[in-house]
């Protein structure tokens, strides 16, 4: 999988210098006794055109927030925004016009259709809003997920590493400003997971590509350019030039704290 044409990403200039943000976010699941905040006066900046990895312990809130950042689940205070745009002004129809146009994502389920072929399900974003690829991007994309070949199968016909790739392409189709990924080695065996990862790393250093990962994998996260730390809800730290190493030691550093609270701090 190599990036070859820098030419194909959308002009930079085009995009603001912070891509996405999260201020003073809340989000509450559940009432009284039972209610859980996942997200305790959160606040985040993801800068444009940088691979961010997302990383706490069991329970941290990371998954909830790029949620709340993606627009996917409302939240109950706070503001998040993408590029300008107040996410917490939007009526949900307007919200899901923003995620159609604006932004891609990678889940740890693959998500295929299974009776479209590959080229399809790649397609799909666009198919959807009644338009169709860019040619030269669509090949460029086929190519450098080494995915040529595969087109015409469908995803049955397909591993699981081609899979994910395809998911991958159908996040990328419609140059999106940000592209969330929750989990997306997760299924994937370590060699396939690892060409995901480096592609993603690429992506961003090459075309520019606004990048959100979460994962719990230190290996996975020293891919990223950066990596944000949660715990209880709550960005604590960051990592710039991670490395498996300097992760799993900040990690361990986020655990450590956590035991040496007293009980019901």
């Amino acid at each position: 999988m190599t990036v070859t044409d820098p030419q194909l990403a959308p002009p930079p200039q085009t995009r603001p210098a912070i891509a996405a943000r999260a201020v003073d976010v809340v989000k509450t699941y559940g009432r009284g006794e039972a209610a859980v905040r996942a997200l305790d006066s959160a606040s985040v900046a993801i800068p444009a055109g940088e691979f961010t990895a997302v990383m706490g312990p069991s329970g941290s809130g990371k998954s909830t927030l790029i949620h709340a950042l993606a627009g996917l689940d409302g939240i109950d205070a706070g503001q998040v925004f993408i590029g300008d745009t107040d996410l917490t002004t939007l009526a949900e129809r307007d919200r899901t016009l923003l995620r159609r146009e604006r932004l891609g994502f990678v889940f740890q389920a693959f998500n295929l259709i299974p009776a479209l072929t590959a080229a399809e399900n790649i397609a799909l974003p666009l198919t959807l809003a009644g338009k169709r690829p860019d040619p030269a991007w669509m090949n460029e994309l086929v190519h450098m997920l080494g995915l040529a070949n595969r087109l015409d199968h469908r995803p049955g016909q397909l591993s699981g590493g081609q899979q994910q790739r395809v998911a991958v392409g159908r996040a990328l189709i419609a140059r999106p400003e940000l592209v969330f990924a929750d989990e997306p080695t997760g299924n994937l065996d370590s060699r396939s997971g690892a060409a995901l990862l480096a592609f993603l790393r690429d992506a961003a250093r090459t075309y520019g590509q606004t990048i959100v990962m979460v994962t719990h994998d230190p290996v996975a996260a020293a891919y990223a350019d950066r990596v944000v730390f949660l715990a209880d809800g709550r960005i604590v730290d960051e990592l710039t030039d991670p490395t498996a190493e300097t992760v799993l030691a900040r990690l361990a550093g986020l655990d450590a704290t956590r035991l040496d609270e007293p009980v019901g701090a």
